[in-house]
Formats: C-alpha cells, sequence, structure tokens
C-alpha cells in the first residue's frame, strides 16, 4: 500500500510501551512526535530511545519530533479543582490568587492584565468559556460570564483577535531546545511565534546546542497570520495548529486559512503538517466519525506533507488502530488527487542547477509515465524539491546519510533509503538500481528516471539526470 501523505503520531502514556510503539510504527507512523510540554527531560531521553529502538527492529528510520510547549498562558487552581461559571455574573482573574472559586481565579500568566483592557473579550478552555472584560485593577481584570460551564484547574486563555505579549520561547523552552539536540531530534517544533525573530531566535538556541533538527513553526496565534510569509520563509516548515488558531480567530476562518497556509509553504518549498482533532472521537471509539475521515482527507487533497495525531495516541484507547485508519483515508484521497503538472511549471523559473535538474526530472516522469524516480541525494534538497508537485510518480530517495534519511521521512511521495555510496558514479547508480529491485519497487523493464551529482557526496550538487530501463547493464 503504497502512501504519499506521511503520519505523524504523538507519544503518550497510551503508547509509550514497547509493543505498541512497535506496532503503531508498523502500523503506518513515519513521525512520533514527543510533547515538552508533559514530562521531564529524562523522560523525553528515554522515550526518544525508545522510539529508536523500536523503528531498528521493524528494519526502518522513523524521524523524531520535538514539539516546544511555548508560554503558558493559563488560569491557576481551585481549591475544589474546578468551579461553575454562571452567565450574566461577574468573575474575577487575579494575579495574586492562590486558590479560587465560582468568582475568581489565580493567573499562571502573571502578565495578563497588562495585555487587556475594557473590551477585550478571553476565551477559556480551548473557548469553551466566554468572559467580556469590564475592567482593569492592577493585577485583577473584571469580567462578566458570557458562556459559563465548568472550569477546572489550569486551562488555557485565549484573547479573542490575538494580542498577547507573552514571548513565544520562555526559559524551560530554552533547556528543552538542548534536551532536543540531545536527543538527536529531527524536527523541532515552535509553539506560538508572533514573527521572524521568534523562529532566529529558536535556529540560534538549537544550532548553539549542537542540534541540526529542521525547524516546524506553529501557527496558532492570530499575529502569525499577520507575519505568515515573513514565518515561513525563516522556517524550514510550518504546523497548521488549528486548536488555539480557531480560538484566536474564530471557527469559521480556519479551513479557509488551513488552504492558504498549506499553498503557501508549497510554494516556498517548506513542509506542512495539518493538526488538532483530526480524529478525536477515537479517543474513545474504535471508528471515526465521517466528518473527521473528510477532515483528514481535505487535508490530504489540499497537499499537506503529514496529517498529526494527539491526544487520539497518546492518551487514547485505540492508537494502533487511530493510526491504521488514517493511513487508510490517505491512501483513498489521493486516489482522487489530480495531477496537474504541466500547468504547475507556467511562469517558474529556475535559477539553480539543483532546482532545474529536479524540475526536469518530474517532467520527465510525468511524461514517460516512468515506474519510479530514484533521487541520490545528500542533503536531501532534490527530493524537498520534486516533493511540491504531484506527478503521479513515487520519489525514491537514496542517501548515505541517516541523518538526511530521517528528515525526508516527513516529505510527501518520497520513501527515504540509505545507501552507501561511493565515488564512482556508473556503480552507486547500478546500486540504486539494485536496491529497488531487490525490495520490490521495481522489476527488469521497468523505466525509472535517476538523478546524480558530480562530484558524490557534495550537497546541493545534483547535475545529473539519467532514464534507465531496469536490468540492462546486467544483460
Amino acid at each position: 500500500m503504497l502512501r504519499n501523505t506521511k503520519i505523524v503520531a504523538t507519544l503518550g502514556p497510551a503508547c509509550s510501551d514497547a509493543e505498541t510503539l512497535q506496532r503503531m510504527l508498523a502500523a503506518g507512523v513515519d513521525v512520533v512526535r514527543l510533547n515538552f510540554s508533559h514530562g521531564a527531560a529524562s523522560d523525553h531521553v528515554e522515550r526518544a530511545r525508545l522510539v529508536r529502538q523500536c523503528a531498528q527492529r521493524l528494519g526502518r528510520e522513523v524521524a523524531i519530533m520535538a514539539d516546544l510547549q511555548g508560554p503558558k498562558i493559563r488560569i491557576g487552581r481551585f481549591a475544589d479543582g474546578r468551579a461553575e461559571l454562571i452567565p450574566e455574573q461577574p468573575f474575577v482573574l487575579d494575579a495574586e490568587c492562590e486558590l479560587g472559586d465560582a468568582t475568581r481565579v489565580g493567573l499562571d500568566y502573571k502578565e495578563l492584565p497588562r495585555d487587556v483592557a475594557p473590551g477585550a473579550v478571553l476565551l477559556l478552555d480551548d473557548g469553551v468559556i466566554r468572559l467580556d472584560v469590564e475592567s482593569v485593577d492592577g493585577p485583577r481584570i473584571h469580567t462578566r460570564i458570557v458562556m459559563g460551564g465548568i472550569l477546572s484547574n489550569n486551562k488555557g486563555i485565549n484573547r479573542m483577535g490575538g494580542g498577547l505579549t507573552a514571548p513565544a520561547l520562555t526559559a524551560k523552552d530554552m533547556e528543552d531546545v538542548k534536551t532536543a539536540a540531545l536527543i538527536d531530534a529531527d524536527f523541532l517544533a515552535v509553539s506560538f511565534p508572533k514573527n521572524k525573530e521568534d523562529m532566529y531566535m529558536a535556529r540560534q538556541l538549537l544550532r548553539a546546542a549542537g542540534g541540526h533538527a529542521l525547524l516546524v513553526a506553529k501557527i496558532e496565534r492570530a499575529e502569525a497570520i499577520t507575519f505568515l510569509d515573513e514565518i515561513i520563509e525563516a522556517s524550514d516548515g510550518i504546523m497548521v495548529a488549528r486548536g488555539d488558531l480557531a480560538v484566536e480567530v474564530g471557527n469559521a476562518s480556519v479551513p479557509g486559512l488551513q488552504k492558504r497556509m498549506l499553498k503557501l509553504a508549497r510554494e516556498r518549498n517548506k513542509l506542512t503538517i495539518t493538526a488538532t482533532q483530526m480524529m478525536e472521537s477515537m479517543i474513545h471509539a474504535p471508528v471515526p466519525t465521517r466528518a473527521e475521515v473528510s477532515d483528514v482527507a481535505n487535508a490530504v487533497l489540499d497537499g499537506t506533507d503529514a496529517v498529526m495525531l494527539s491526544a487520539e495516541t497518546a492518551a487514547g484507547k485505540y492508537p494502533v488502530e487511530t493510526v491504521a485508519t488514517m493511513a487508510q483515508v490517505c491512501v483513498e484521497a489521493e486516489k482522487s488527487d489530480t495531477v496537474a503538472l504541466d500547468r504547475d511549471f507556467l511562469d517558474r523559473t529556475f535559477t539553480r542547477v539543483d532546482q532545474s535538474i529536479a524540475m526536469a526530472t518530474l517532467f520527465t516522469a510525468f511524461h514517460l509515465k516512468v515506474k519510479a524516480i530514484a533521487s541520490l541525494t545528500d542533503s536531501g534538497s532534490t527530493a524537498l524539491w520534486m516533493s511540491r508537485h504531484n506527478c503521479g510518480c513515487p520519489i525514491y530517495a537514496l542517501t548515505p546519510r541517516v541523518q538526511t534519511q530521517r528528515k525526508m521521512a516527513l516529505y510527501r511521495n518520497v520513501r527515504p533509503l540509505f545507501l552507501e555510496q561511493s565515488g564512482n558514479r556508473d556503480s552507486v547508480l547500478i546500486a540504486a538500481e539494485e536496491l529497488l529491485v531487490a525490495r520490490g519497487q521495481v522489476k527488469d523493464g521497468d523505466v525509472i528516471v535517476l538523478t546524480v551529482g558530480e562530484p558524490i557526496g557534495k550537497a546541493g550538487g545534483t547535475n545529473t539526470m539519467k532514464i534507465v530501463r531496469v536490468g540492462e547493464h546486467r544483460s
């Protein structure tokens, strides 16, 4: 079953044992997400070791994504663990309150009183509770409850329309970046970036810690939409994080924003992940709703590189079944994915030799209807460029670097394989062909397109495309 769209799954209590994790990887997980909002650094080190161990047993490479917590914009705790908020009643958010009740609650985010003014709308617990700000008195925000309900400890706070000044990278995040480098994470997801400077800082911290992960900007603030172009340029990829984003901009705005973000990122040769509640019902049920199936399928048709599971695998009852179901939905959706390669190339210019070779390879593969593309790559750039377009042909990216192989696990329609490469071009091309034959991807007589760079092993050096019929060198 060839699947082009990749699956990111979150590790948590429901799947932290070796048996369940291995079954999840076998069911189709390409990238494992470690959520740094939970657990200590030692927990993440151990979980990363477990991921590598389980992947090795399956004879494959699986990427690891370290997801930073970001600022804790949350309320404090209640004396009874929870309180019922009644509509039309007053309610105070008090930065100096220790334990709350039905009239007030403390704040983990002590700066909130500085960020709001009368007329602001605060949304708590993913928008379930709505408070209208009436006045601000020092550390206390006096509000009127518009939408009430049960509010429990440490629930999140959003301001409708955005505008909270909390920095994207907290002191905890800066320490967690060091942990991400220690475990050799392949991707680093940055929570709540507001602008390109947040991404520049994250990259500098990561490089200073010795990490080489690709940076993924989680688009979940209203401000991030304003600076979307510069955030995309400063990142290696984006995550459409629809939970907090929906609370700040409104649920109805998210589908259109999702399509816009995926399109912009792909046009700029960046990676894309679509996340949040994709199969939420499978936390408790063995099958998804039809709406969830359509949601995943539409993300696939929008061109996302990957779809992501959060609580569904981290805390759900059916983590393995959820992955298998998502994989099946992706495969079925891809059958409807249109190939419009010639149209994609209109008004496009290529200034780099390796990018020109990548585009020529796609054009050739599409029009010759070849069996496969085999890209010999050191950095993965050629495979990334080819993966931005649908040519209706599988791309096998062959690299001598395990680090590159893992990063390419997130590229849509790219199947990364490890291949030792000597300095002789012809022997490397033969080895690539034989690897694909040995794995059952092609057979004698099939036509494939190969790309390679000379001198071999130089990053960004792809300068040759070759069309071959499999098995001819043995005849």
